[in-house]
């Protein structure tokens, strides 16, 4: 069998494996070692199915000496009733067993897929989001799903195959070695020939098995990305367009996958003919030898015999390496993607009590860039926010003010800087105990398929049912609730889309809140909320920096003029921090950014809805609530 590596990038770390019982994800490993790695924990049902096929095989194998005896008795005309009686057992046991022996390897080859799937996706799961956001789900989803299913095959044909069926033709040529030896070479001098052919045909079949698979992928990450905005695609009039990148990338699958089956045919119809050659040839020199008296009838008769009996288990051993070379191609994308960097394990940590203490934060001469290869993002980012209060973080697009809450949730490491939490290096804290520590809720808001209870319970399936209704209520959702026709049961359809964009960010807040936070992150919360839901949500938000350190990124600066601390952000830079006042007198930016938001001369303590007009809000603190609106 021809040696396949499992070639995964080298600046790839290999994570710590999580789950399914497979292989450590190594940096360059043999496809039969991987495999191997697999089938370990389910050896003793491969080793029970392939016992079972060697004595299905061990049956097959007496039935030519039983003929010949049969042929002999015959001959002097003998009685033949147990040679009859026999074959007819041996046909029956090998039936009978070759069925069970085929039931237990089929039942071991689909655990080793279960065992790859549980890993994979728990690999997957754990990925650091820099890696998925340079990643393409789609291909990453088609190595759970079309690269896993064909390790059934290459478990049961290449692994088991090659083992019973080697062992099989093994036998065979010893049987057909003690009958005649002469012919014996004649088989092997034709067979021979037959395989260095094969042999040649072999790495095409590998080749074409690694460009299906990638183009599968390929297929499948240009799927998801149209599905994933398909009222963007249909609204822009690109479906077509669309369509026929989807349509190119499965007729590349086609063509690889058509490469496979001619090879395999080839194959195939080599390893056929090479049966056909070799029965015509030893039938000739057979003959020959029954004339000269060299051998008898009976014992030509159960050489060609097992001339037909070697078909079995050669097709087993050609299928055998075929279906490896096929299968190293998943191998290789299934290893290239537990390489991917991931995050440890997640542990269960206790979400904080409801008095826990807010939290202070701090960054120091932070820098960051996406990649090596792109621009830094900060540029020496210092700012320090004490426990508890709101503080909002404002400045032009593109200025980092997301970033900024990405690196606290340790989605990415800052490449220079320090950033601490109380005090402590961020880069010393467990992730899944910092993230027990914080509630965040992003830019887009997203909500995930299932009912909204599911999304809601999400960051603590512990929640009570009067924690519940208490966040329904302060983020206005009861109402919703109450209008549903399941209530919280509700399914709210692929991504929330039953549900609008100021309910799907009431959802994203009300899930958050359930987590009692220390931190609350809020990434343009009430971006799609009306005015009415903004000024409740903001009373809200104002309410919880009471008793939780609160960090809010809004354009909108209605949202957050109020805060007790004002960060501004342009560039990568923190250019200035104070008050609403104090940055509306100091700070040219932030200045012009609230004339524009007609913020700079809004009046203290005019209701909104009252009014009638643009909603206006009251310059105050948050220790002073009662003047907001």
């Amino acid at each position: 069998m021809r040696e396949t590596i499992v070639d995964v990038p080298h600046d790839l770390a290999a994570p710590e494996q999580a789950g399914g019982g497979g292989p450590a994800a190594p940096g360059r490993s043999p496809a039969w070692r991987v495999l191997l790695g697999y089938a370990r924990r389910h050896r003793w049902q491969l080793l029970g199915g392939a016992v079972l096929t060697l004595a299905a095989g061990a049956t097959g194998l007496a039935l030519p000496l039983v003929a010949r005896s049969l042929i002999s008795d015959l001959a002097h005309h003998r009685s033949l009733t147990a040679e009859v009686v026999g074959m007819c057992l041996l046909v029956c046991a090998n039936a009978a067993i070759g069925a069970l022996g085929t039931y237990v390897l089929r039942r071991a080859a689909e655990s080793v897929v279960l065992g790859a799937r549980l890993q994979l996706t728990s690999h997957l799961l754990r990925l650091r989001v820099a890696v998925v956001d340079s990643s393409e789900p789609g291909d990453l989803m088609s190595r759970v799903t079309s690269d896993t299913t064909l390790l059934r095959e290459v478990t049961t044909d290449a692994l088991v195959g090659l083992v019973t069926g080697g062992l099989t033709l093994i036998a065979t040529l010893v049987m057909m070695g003690v009958i005649d030896p002469v012919l014996l070479a004649v088989t092997i001098v034709v067979k021979g020939g037959a395989a260095l052919l094969i042999s040649v045909i072999i790495p095409r079949v590998n080749r074409a098995s690694h460009r299906a698979q990638d183009a599968v992928g390929l297929m499948g990450s240009t799927l998801e990305r149209i599905l994933g905005a398909l009222r963007t695609v249909k609204a822009s009039g690109a479906e077509n367009r669309e369509e026929a990148a989807v349509h190119a990338a499965a007729q590349d699958s086609w063509r690889q996958s058509v490469q496979i089956a001619k090879w395999s045919a080839v194959v195939g119809s080599t390893a056929g003919l090479a049966t056909q050659v070799a029965f015509l040839t030893v039938l000739a020199v057979g003959g020959a030898r029954v004339a000269t008296g060299a051998i008898d009838l009976a014992s030509l008769i159960a050489f060609l015999m097992y001339v037909f009996y070697l078909v079995a288990p050669v097709q087993q051993v050609v299928g055998a390496v075929t279906q490896y070379q096929i299968g190293a191609g998943a191998i290789a994308r299934i290893q290239q993607a537990l390489a991917l960097p991931a995050e440890p394990p997640a542990k269960h940590v206790p979400l904080p009590a409801d008095d826990a203490e807010p939290v202070a934060l701090a960054f120091e001469d932070v820098r960051f860039r996406y990649a090596d290869d792109q621009p830094e993002i900060h540029h020496g980012v210092s700012f320090a926010i004490p426990a508890q209060g709101l503080t909002a973080f404002v400045g032009p697009s593109g200025a980092g003010k997301t970033t900024v809450f990405s690196l606290i949730e340790r989605f990415y490491e800052p490449s220079a800087g320090r950033i601490s939490l109380v005090g402590r290096d961020l880069a010393t804290w467990p992730v899944p105990e910092l993230r027990a520590t914080i509630g965040y809720v992003e830019q887009d808001a997203p909500v995930l398929s299932g009912s909204v209870r599911d999304n809601l319970l999400l960051g603590n399936p512990d929640a009570t049912e009067a924690e519940l209704r208490h966040v329904l209520r302060i983020t206005r959702l009861d109402r919703l609730v109450d209008r549903l026709p399941v209530g919280l049961d509700t399914l709210v359809g692929h991504r929330g889309t039953k549900l609008s964009g100021g309910e799907r960010q009431r959802v994203a807040i009300a899930r958050a809140l359930l987590r009692r936070p220390r931190l609350l992150l809020l990434d343009e919360a009430t971006s799609q909320l009306d005015a009415v839901n903004e000024a409740a949500l903001r009373d809200t938000v104002a309410d919880v920096a009471r008793t939780t350190t609160v960090l809010v990124v809004a354009h909108r600066l209605s949202t957050v003029a109020m805060a007790d601390r004002i960060v501004v952000m342009e560039a990568g830079r923190v250019r200035a921090i104070g008050t609403h006042e104090e940055l509306v007198a100091a700070d040219p930016l932030y200045a012009e950014l609230a004339a524009t938001q007609f913020l700079a001369t809004a009046d203290v303590g005019v209701d909104p809805v009252a009014e009638g007009g643009a909603p206006r809000i009251a310059h105050g603190r948050t220790g002073d609530r009662a003047s907001r609106n």
